[in-house]
């Protein structure tokens, strides 16, 4: 006879009943935040990122696509003012998070990331009605 208590894997994968505590990704292992032997900006800038990104790991695997795709209609269903500014926040987000990961890449991953921020970027002033 065999109770819950005594399946360690099925302990792990649920919570007990009544706890409320959030369910979460274990975190990568090691000192994944950080460059080694990156300058001082950097270094401040991936400090102050660490939050954030913790957050997006924690949070649901389908919020962060779905939110993208979201501000990216939305930047090109509004006209003018509103649709430049949602397509240039992806853009900065997107900019962001290759920023982050520049150290990591090789040329042909890098050249993509130039070319989505700039094609992002290139929306956002036809949305504004510049050109």
């Amino acid at each position: 006879m065999s109770s819950e208590r005594d399946d360690p894997e099925q302990n792990r994968s649920s919570p007990p009943a009544g706890d409320n505590a959030p369910r979460s990704r274990p975190l990568p292992k090691g000192d994944t935040f950080y460059t080694p032997s990156a300058t001082r900006l950097r270094h401040e800038i991936e400090r102050r990122s660490a939050a954030p990104l913790v957050w997006l790991h924690n949070s649901p695997r389908w919020l962060l696509p779905a939110a993208m795709a979201l501000v990216f209609v939305g930047g090109l269903a509004l006209s003018g003012v509103a649709g430049a500014a949602l397509l240039t926040l992806l853009a900065a987000f997107f900019g962001w998070l290759a920023y982050l990961a520049w150290p990591n890449l090789r040329q042909g991953e890098r050249a993509m990331r130039v070319v989505a921020v700039s094609v992002l970027l290139a929306l956002g002033l036809l949305q504004s009605g510049v050109f």
